[in-house]
């Protein structure tokens, strides 16, 4: 069982006083530059223009008419956002005090709080291998106090067969429905072929895709030789890292897989949240939050990376 030294509670008052506040000030309120483009219905269609943001295209509509068309939505005054977590093992790695989990719970409370102080409704997708639990969608303090509980009191998995996010999202799909503002959280360790699904299902609601690492999963440094585990299947190998050689394959194939990464959410039109284990919360979230507004100055099409302490790219 994953146990955890605080309380429910005592993890929610933490958030509150350690990001929220914060947040509050950095933000000034302002939230819509975080969660842009939330609680909407279809009103209309009308013929695509250059300003316009290209995730609002009706695929079947241009393609019928020949002529490119945009969804209109009216703005609802109540937001359902849903959270889709991925708790396979790999979550369960960090090689520092915090493992991915944790960044996990603590991202979930301070997103799901700051949505439901509002009024509105988040609810929770959980995978592990398999989509295992759904906690409907409502509102309130007392619903983050029952996520918060049920993500500390869920076990840690072994290791046992690779994840398949392109399944997951293929239920979530099914399951979320009507438009709502949806959060991937994942280190996005995984089977290939979940980026069309991501995709099909951006087409319907907004997207924001909260990646999870830790820096060693980067940079291998030298630490002589080391038993490493694939944390999904649990096969094991030795290896050397005193070998600049083998150091210098491991950080290009970790920056050939960011590099597919954000093609992937580019191409889906995913706006991507990085939280690394050694990173600060209240600012990750902020700075997301200037790119997201930054970049709308610019542009209305594309997707963006807010990550790390050196500052924001935009992709």
């Amino acid at each position: 069982m994953s146990k955890s030294p605080l309380k429910p509670e005592q993890i929610l008052r933490r958030i509150e006083w350690t990001v929220i506040r914060r947040l509050d000030g950095m933000l000034h309120g302002n939230y819509r530059t975080l969660f842009r483009g939330i609680g909407m219905d279809l009103a209309g269609l009308r013929e695509y223009q250059f300003s316009d943001d290209v995730r609002h295209i009706d695929w079947n509509v241009t393609a019928r008419l020949q002529t490119p068309h945009v969804r209109q939505y009216n703005e609802d005054r109540e937001v359902t956002a849903w959270f889709l977590l991925d708790l396979s093992p790999s979550v369960d790695f960090g090689s520092v005090q915090m493992k991915k989990r944790s960044v996990l719970i603590d991202a979930v409370t301070t997103l799901a709080r700051l949505l439901t102080r509002h009024g509105n409704r988040v609810g929770v997708l959980c995978y592990g291998g398999d989509v295992d639990t759904m906690i409907p969608a409502h509102s309130g303090r007392r619903h983050v106090l029952h996520i918060i509980n049920s993500l500390l009191t869920r076990p840690e998995l072994p290791a046992a067969r690779a994840t398949d996010l392109g399944e997951f999202l293929k239920t979530a799909s099914q399951v979320v429905r009507r438009r709502s503002l949806v959060f991937l959280m994942s280190d996005f360790i995984s089977e290939p072929g979940w980026a069309k699904p991501l995709a099909y299902l951006a087409q319907r609601h907004e997207i924001i895709a909260v990646r999870l690492f830790d820096p060693l999963e980067m940079n291998m440094p030298n630490l002589g030789l080391v038993v490493m585990q694939d944390s999904e299947t649990g096969e094991q190998i030795l290896v050397d890292t005193h070998d600049k050689g083998f150091r210098k394959r491991f950080a290009e194939a970790a920056e050939r897989r960011e590099s597919e990464l954000r093609t992937a959410l580019q191409h889906a039109g995913v706006d991507a949240l990085e939280l690394a284990t050694d990173d600060d919360l209240a600012d990750a979230i902020f700075r997301f939050a200037e790119m997201r507004k930054r970049r709308s100055t610019l542009t209305s099409g594309g997707s963006g990376f807010a990550r790390g302490a050196d500052g924001v790219s935009v992709g």
